[in-house]
């Protein structure tokens, strides 16, 4: 029924502290900044990976924050970057002092994993297939 206008989908996340985050994605993970837009809920800083933009929003008026955890409730629960060096992307991160949900692990042959916390407590996946 849908018909993709592009190969990547795009995500938005509500932030608790712009500033952390950004430096988490864009410092930590090296994702480039594409620009930033004011929106009428607060300001959307637009970060590209591929061809997918994750959208960090600095809402005027934060939210309250839900549970943190894969399982601690219904809905979108992680984000996963499928990368080609995820050795490299783990030794960077622990490097620089983030902790790990999951250690880089080989999840099934040819498929291995990571997962990591963003500032806000949102879990990251880094997946590198192989073959």
């Amino acid at each position: 029924m849908m018909k993709p206008a592009k190969d990547a989908m795009d995500l938005g996340v509500f932030v608790s502290d712009i500033q952390a985050s950004l430096r988490f994605y864009q410092e930590t993970l090296g994702m480039e900044k594409e620009g930033e837009s004011p929106m009428p809920i607060g300001m959307m800083h637009r970060l590209k990976f591929g061809n997918s933009v994750f959208k960090l929003i600095d809402p005027k008026e934060a939210p309250p924050k839900g549970p943190s955890g894969m399982t601690a409730q219904l809905g979108f629960r992680y984000v996963t970057f499928q990368v080609k060096n995820l050795s490299e992307v783990c030794a960077v991160l622990k490097e620089k002092g983030v902790k790990f949900s999951i250690p880089e692990t080989e999840l099934m042959p040819g498929v291995r994993i990571a997962m990591v916390k963003d500032p806000d407590g949102n879990t990251v996946e880094f997946v590198q297939r192989n073959g």
